[in-house]
């Protein structure tokens, strides 16, 4: 779509989100909401993605170069916003309009209401949707031949009349017009409504009374067009979020044994035939492999190679990355480490910053002691192939375990470990006679 451009409203802080953080910014399964509008437009092959920001200039940061940013300089409503980025409209293209807070949207339904206004010839092409209880929606008033008269808006009394309060068919805030009708119809709307804002939707009768077909698409999903405006929101919102994202994976061949206990990030990947056992969280840019199985476990920025076990109990954190075969058990946190093929860090461990080889066991409660807080520098250990650690062993960073070498149990490890060697580091045991009578 060359000539689509897609502008997204952004610029409202949600102060009924009671946050310090501007709603827009508020995480979905790993995204910011405003995030997910700007991937669907992508997605949905729009020229340029425009997102409209207040004069903080708060979400800057946060979104990709190739978006370009507006600003409105004053809260005056949604065809305020829209007028802010009327510069970035191509002429004699089409503009779809989408809000930052509904973060469902898909390319799918963006690419959908784009054909539409096409094919009905239409200057304007609303989204719609039919509900049961339409409260605190736009309605939407048709003419007899079911073009779209107008949207009038239920913000606050007296913005509607009770015959049109009546009216099933709401405006969902999704638009698509042509770039240069509503260039110039924006400067003929007015504010003269009880909340004293420029509404988008009031560009409609502008362009009806210039003759303008407009028309509405009515949208079956309604969960595309949920909005978020407090965190009660933002929870359903995510409870479709995760539908969708575990859908998708269920759908490629994963195994999600209980969904509504398994939460799953939109960047996340994961092969064919694993298997994600209940309560399971997996977030950020996690990817595992093929016939995985995750037990009960948290993966945060993890890697997973083939017939990787992770679990239960397991916290694996950004960095991590198990190659094929390898196994991290229950209670076992690792941290910025490579664990090599077929590698098992069973229980009770912590692994970080350590590059760990093929074919090791670190028995229970091996520990790399990376932190040195005298210093404040993070060392790495490195671990070579075939290593056996007995329990209780801690690994002093910087220090190296040459392949085939053996810790006995309770050592604190300090000094590198030749190949093949059992490194020993233990205070020898003394036993004091009656000491239990003495203490009595």
């Amino acid at each position: 779509m060359p000539d689509l451009t897609v502008v997204i409203m952004a610029a409202g802080e949600g102060t009924r989100m009671r946050s310090a953080v501007p709603k827009v910014l508020h995480p979905l399964c790993g995204r910011p909401l405003v995030l997910w509008p700007v991937v669907a437009a992508r997605a949905a092959g729009a020229a340029r993605v425009v997102v409209v920001d207040n004069p903080g200039r708060r979400l800057d940061e946060h979104l990709p170069e190739d978006v370009d940013v507006a600003v409105q300089e004053r809260a005056r409503g949604t065809g305020d916003a829209v007028k802010a980025a009327r510069g970035h409209f191509a002429p004699g293209g089409q503009v779809v309009v989408l809000s930052g807070d509904v973060p469902l949207v898909t390319a799918e339904a963006i690419r959908a209401l784009a054909d539409a206004h096409a094919t009905a010839g239409a200057r304007a092409t609303m989204a719609t949707m039919v509900l049961d209880d339409p409260a605190g929606y736009g309605r939407v008033v048709r003419r007899a031949d079911g073009t779209v008269e107008r949207v009038v808006e239920a913000r606050a009394p007296g913005d509607a009349t009770p015959q049109q309060l009546e009216i099933r068919e709401v405006n969902t805030g999704l638009y698509c017009f042509d770039a240069d009708a509503l260039a110039g119809a924006l400067d003929a709307i007015a504010a003269d409504n009880a909340q004293g804002e420029y509404y988008l939707p009031d560009v409609l009768p502008v362009l009806a009374a210039e003759g303008a077909t407009i028309v509405a698409h009515v949208v079956a999903d309604p969960a595309l067009t949920l909005g978020v405006n407090d965190r009660v929101d933002l929870a359903e919102v995510r409870l479709h979020a995760q539908r969708r994202i575990q859908g998708a994976h269920m759908r490629a061949g994963v195994t999600i044994v209980d969904p509504a206990s398994t939460s799953i990030d939109v960047g996340v990947t994961i092969g064919q035939d694993t298997v994600v056992e209940p309560h399971t969280t997996l977030t950020g840019a996690t990817a595992v492999g093929a016939r995985c199985t995750i037990r009960h476990s948290h993966l945060d920025g993890a890697t997973l190679g083939d017939d990787v076990t992770v679990g239960p109990f397991a916290y694996l954190r950004p960095g991590t990355r198990l190659e094929a075969g390898a196994r991290a058990g229950t209670f076992v946190e690792i941290k910025n480490s490579v664990v090599g093929a077929g590698t098992k860090v069973p229980h009770l461990s912590y692994i970080g910053d350590a590059d760990v080889g093929a074919d090791v066991n670190l028995g229970a409660a091996t520990i790399t002691a990376n932190y040195n807080s005298a210093t404040r520098v993070k060392s790495r250990t490195t671990i070579g192939d075939r290593v056996k650690t007995s329990v209780d062993t801690t690994l002093v960073a910087p220090v190296t375990l040459g392949d085939g070498a053996h810790t006995a149990a309770g050592s604190v490890i300090t000094d590198d470990v030749p190949p093949g060697a059992l490194g020993v580091a233990r205070q020898r045991q003394k036993n004091i006679e009656g000491y239990a009578d003495r203490k009595g």
